[in-house]
């Protein structure tokens, strides 16, 4: 069972709440996920004023909630929008944000680290939105982030593992920090072969909300998930360069 900041999770599945078509669509994925955490973003839950209707459809999932700082650009903006979803949504966790190229949402690793160590002072407990930059991700622990949340991919582009070996070098030097897989992923093999890799989460959003059957594409998201840490655990075989038969030659019959 995964267990962040102290917390047991029933699921290693991190699903996001935006993008949906309708409140009822989003509320049939969130089941058929069955999603360990759902990320919030503070913006949806002010806009328009209608905040008040979606934080009572998230709270009848009865799923923990992981706000995040998601448009923030600078670290005045995370930190004040962080305390604010503290307020809200009365929780500490927080999923930080930083973003420092728009065309990409290539996180600000420099502003990430010092808002994750503002935020971790004031009793956070940080999700932050990273690289797989072994420098970055060392100064983000030593800022007191226990979990790390490497992207596979930009956000919404649904191209998946776009750094296998950076992403794979983060997982053996960091071997008992939690590393959780998020933005980029777009299909259930995507999610499968992060987890195959070792990271103990995965988090999307887009490749569901966006899918022509969300409810489908959560459940098949859920199985790959749960199928590809099934895999790293049993220790897969380690493939080679020739061919071995599956069937042994001693003891077989020849004819003369």
């Amino acid at each position: 069972m995964l267990t962040c900041y102290g917390t047991k999770l029933e699921s290693r599945f991190f699903l996001g709440t935006a993008q949906y078509p309708s409140p009822a669509i989003l509320m049939d994925a969130m089941r058929a996920a069955r999603a360990g955490v759902m990320t919030v973003s503070l913006r949806r839950e002010s806009a328009n004023g209608s905040g008040s209707k979606f934080w009572e459809l998230i709270q009848e999932l009865n799923v923990p909630l992981l706000p995040n700082t998601a448009g923030c650009s600078t670290v005045r903006e995370a930190v004040t929008t962080a305390q604010m979803a503290r307020e809200l949504f009365k929780t500490d966790w927080i999923k930080l944000e930083v973003i420092g190229h728009m065309d990409t949402l290539q996180p600000d690793v420099f502003g990430l680290v010092e808002a994750a160590r503002i935020l971790t002072n004031e009793g956070f407990k940080v999700f932050p939105y990273c690289t797989e930059d072994l420098g970055v991700a060392e100064k983000l622990v030593d800022a007191g982030c226990e979990v790390l949340m490497p992207w596979g991919a930009p956000i919404g582009s649904g191209m998946g593992i776009n750094n296998e070996m950076g992403l794979r070098s983060m997982r053996a030097y960091f071997p008992d920090t939690v590393l959780i897989v998020d933005a980029g992923i777009g299909l259930p093999s995507h999610a499968a072969k992060a987890m195959e890799m070792g990271f103990d989460a995965v988090l999307l959003n887009t490749a569901v909300a966006r899918a022509g059957d969300p409810v489908k594409m959560a459940n098949a998201m859920r199985a790959a998930i749960c199928a590809g840490r099934d895999a790293f655990e049993a220790d897969p075989m380690t493939p080679v360069n020739f061919a071995q038969p599956s069937t042994p030659v001693l003891g077989q019959a020849f004819l003369n």
